[in-house]
């Protein structure tokens, strides 16, 4: 009996009756849509029988596929994906797990068109929000066929592409169905990151020649999906990946993203290792930018004997990762980062110098060569200066005292470099870092000089004014110039120029604040000697001194009050000066082109103070200077071919500007004529004997007149001293002596004090305390005034009055006389 029930249609379960009649006898026919419908009906009305006619349908197209009719495989997998977007009770669980046995059978077969069939289905499915939780189910056969279908390498060339494509899609209905979901098994872990991220990364690399299309707004979203091509699906999913991926799954998502480029030797090309890195930066949340930094500058460190330009890509990697970052990026390690950086900048300097990435040189070492590593340094300053711009005003000053405390300054900190590498070493280094500097301060703008440019910063800084090595001197002058623009103004004096009209500049002025007057107090002095001092050398060059005019002009501009103009004039006629008192030890085009510095300056300073009788002056000079020596000013002398004579004569008369006259025009204006009327003269400190290769000896030659300003007789002035070297080596003799005198006398001190009994010290420090006392009295009686008498009569000796002293304050005063 139960054979022949088996074979009466009318006795068979009614579900699988339901299921029967969905298919026709002809497979092209298609779905049955009202018994389709009929079937639909029952599921929802019997949810209990869902698993029933899932395990049914899962049977019939096993058996379908077995038998090669496609056609009836089709039907029945149009019929599931019905049942699963009509169905959502809490069976749908067991009905599930048949349909995902249906899509592994179809993804196991060989036919590419049931492989995408498969596909498609489970990509539905994946877009299903199920209302209860499963428990048991694991993808990890999916996540492992969809990769391989990424690397799909079918002869044609059309059937591989729909392959890849199809397996895109598959990982990503394999991260939405799972990423969200806390009872899945973790599709951030390695074992699942390594498969999907590099499958990503292959199909992202195969398109990187297409271009972009820009698909018409009238194109609906279906038909864009199917213009879409591998490399943007990839891109597109890839970009979803990144975006779900939270704070402790970043590490996971970029591992093997630079493993995958290693492997690939994908960092010498840079192109496609930034794309990526583009990608992720604009993909994962901006809180989580500076994990990635991290990451790569990990990867930096583990490469850091690597061939120069993979060490170079990953650097251009982080170059522009910093810039998508912006504030984000360096996160809360600032320092770390640019310390990182800066090894990163020496260990390159050390390379290129030893010609090994060992410590010494072996037979098995690889060759390094030197315009690789140039190219690296120059990408890891360009990427320090990126990562400066994305800091706040604070942490920028703190980055260049950072910078500045690893460059070797002269004579204070050297840093050590291996022993191959020497005083070229410690130049190059010296260069780097500067040019390092250099890229953080520019853009660097600030409202409190003092805090900015600190002494333990400007001191060393400049310090390499005063070296030999003209390179090294631009990089300085260059920083200060950034430093002080705050107002965008160093592109106007970008070449020396004397304008009739200052106001085609256009320059922006504010009024110097109490900061910066506080600033100039400190430190003007300094930078006047240090411009001086700079025009002095002999290996500057036109950029030199075009830098040294900057730096007179911003100051001039950002930061002078009437005692600021007042020294900046007496330096421009110092530097006249100097041009022409040192005939023997500067060249000829260098005296040439300090007096034109001289002159372009002086005519700017007396357009900015706006006194006519000074202008009318700077005027003069500059007109007879074009008549008689035109080569005095910048016009003949800045230029590609300076039009210099060979022998200079000695300049007179009205070709120079006289300080006694500036003095008159400018002491009518209410400006200081005893500080004008002084000549500027710097003073030679420790600086000199620490960074610089000449004697003090040398440079002794100075005349030193002091006045005494007290004096009611302006008449008789304090005799020139002359000081030679003699009372120089005399004067550090007595200095020595004295302050051996003084540990001397310290060193008792400190022994009396441990050493002595207790009422010698009391009787000591009470003998101190009566002495102090009495003076106090004496001050106190010279203070003390007797009240106004009536008389007014003075009694006789030593001047004291006849009635009693009153203390001082006993005494009345008027109400405007009280503080």
């Amino acid at each position: 009996m139960t054979g022949v029930c088996g074979c009466c249609g009318a006795l068979r379960p009614r579900y699988k009756r339901l299921v029967d009649n969905i298919f026709p006898e002809d497979p092209e026919d298609g779905l049955v849509k009202a018994n389709m419908e009929k079937l639909t009906f029952y599921a929802l009305s019997a949810p209990e029988k869902l698993d029933r006619i899932g395990a049914y349908l899962s049977e019939r197209l096993s058996r379908d596929v077995a038998r090669h009719r496609y056609g009836y495989v089709c039907i029945a997998m149009e019929a599931l994906d019905q049942l699963l977007m009509a169905c959502h009770c809490q069976s749908i669980n067991l009905f599930v797990e048949s349909f995902l046995k249906m899509v592994r059978k179809l993804l196991e077969a060989d036919k590419p068109n049931l492989q995408i069939l498969g596909t498609n289905s489970f990509v539905k499915f994946a877009n299903i929000e199920e209302d209860t939780p499963s428990y048991h189910r694991s993808y990890d056969f999916f996540v492992s066929r969809f990769s391989e279908m990424c690397h799909s390498t079918y002869e044609d060339p059309d059937i591989r592409t729909k392959i890849r494509m199809a397996g895109i899609r598959g990982l990503q209905g394999v991260v939405r169905k799972t990423v969200n979901d806390e009872l899945q098994a973790n599709i951030w872990d390695p074992q699942h990151m390594d498969k999907i991220v590099p499958s990503l990364l292959f199909n992202l690399q195969q398109g990187e020649g297409t271009e972009s299309r820009s698909p018409s707004p009238l194109q609906t979203a279906e038909k864009e999906r199917e213009r879409e091509s591998p490399a943007e699906l990839t891109e597109r999913c890839f970009r979803e990946l990144l975006g779900r991926a939270a704070y402790g799954n970043i590490k996971n998502a970029i591992t093997p993203v630079l493993t995958h480029l290693d492997n690939h030797s994908l960092w010498e090309g840079k192109t496609f290792a930034v794309r990526c890195f583009k990608i992720i930066m604009y993909s994962i949340q901006s809180q989580h930018s500076h994990l990635v930094i991290q990451q790569l500058l990990g990867h930096l460190d583990a490469n850091s004997k690597n061939s120069a330009m993979v060490r170079a890509g990953i650097v251009e990697v982080l170059l522009e990762a910093a810039a998508i970052a912006a504030s984000g990026s360096v996160g809360p390690t600032v320092l770390e980062v640019f310390n990182t950086l800066l090894r990163h900048l020496r260990l390159s300097v050390d390379y290129e110098l030893t010609g090994s990435y060992e410590s010494c040189s072996n037979v098995g070492a690889r060759i390094i060569k030197e315009h690789e590593e140039r190219k690296l340094q120059e990408a890891v300053i360009r990427t320090i200066g990126s990562f400066a711009n994305t800091l706040p005003t604070y942490q920028r000053s703190e980055v260049m005292l950072f910078i500045m405390g690893k460059i070797p300054v002269p004579g204070m900190h050297p840093v050590p470099l291996s022993t191959k590498s020497g005083l070229q070493g410690s130049r190059m280094i010296q260069v780097m870092l500067l040019k390092s500097l250099l890229q953080v301060t520019t853009g660097f703008q600030t409202t409190n000089m003092l805090t900015a440019l600190p002494t333990s910063f400007l001191d060393p800084l400049l310090a390499f004014t005063l070296l030999e090595d003209a390179e090294i001197r631009l990089l300085v002058l260059e920083i200060l110039l950034s430093l002080i623009d705050r107002h965008d103004n160093w592109p106007k004096f970008s070449s020396i120029s004397i304008f009739s009209d200052i106001s085609v500049l256009k320059l922006r002025v504010d009024k110097c604040s109490r900061q910066d007057n506080l600033f100039m107090k400190k430190h003007s002095q300094q930078l006047y000697r240090h411009i001086f001092l700079a025009c002095k050398e002999d290996s500057s060059t036109q950029p030199h001194f075009e830098a040294l005019y900057a730096l007179l002009a911003l100051i001039s501009v950002e930061l002078a009050n009437e005692e600021v103009v007042v020294d900046l004039i007496r330096l421009a006629l110092a530097l006249q000066d100097l041009a022409l008192a040192n005939e023997e030890t500067l060249p000829a085009y260098n005296r040439c082109a300090v007096l034109a510095l001289s002159a372009a300056y002086l005519n700017l300073i007396s357009q900015l103070t706006t006194v006519p009788a000074f202008c009318q002056h700077v005027q003069e000079v500059i007109e007879m200077r074009q008549k008689e020596v035109p080569f005095f000013l910048p016009e003949d002398v800045f230029v590609e071919n300076p039009r210099i004579p060979k022998i200079l004569e000695k300049p007179e008369g009205d070709v120079l500007f006289l300080q006694s006259k500036i003095t008159g025009v400018l002491g009518g204006s209410g400006y200081n004529t005893d500080r004008l009327a002084t000549p500027y003269i710097p003073q030679l400190t420790d600086e000199d004997r620490l960074s610089k290769r000449k004697s003090v000896g040398e440079t002794i030659s100075l005349q030193v007149e002091v006045e005494s300003r007290n004096s009611p007789e302006k008449e008789e002035r304090t005799p020139a001293e002359e000081i030679t070297f003699e009372t120089l080596k005399n004067a550090i003799v007595d200095s020595v002596g004295m302050e051996e005198q003084e540990r001397e006398r310290r060193r008792q001190v400190v022994e009396k004090f441990q050493k002595a009994p207790f009422e010698e010290i009391a009787a000591h420090c009470g003998a101190r305390a009566t002495l102090l006392q009495s003076k106090l009295n004496q001050i106190f009686e010279i203070t003390i005034r007797p009240p106004p008498s009536p008389s007014g009569t003075i009694g006789p000796g030593y001047g004291q009055t006849q009635s009693r002293s009153v203390p001082v304050y006993e005494m009345k005063f008027p109400d405007l006389c009280v503080y």
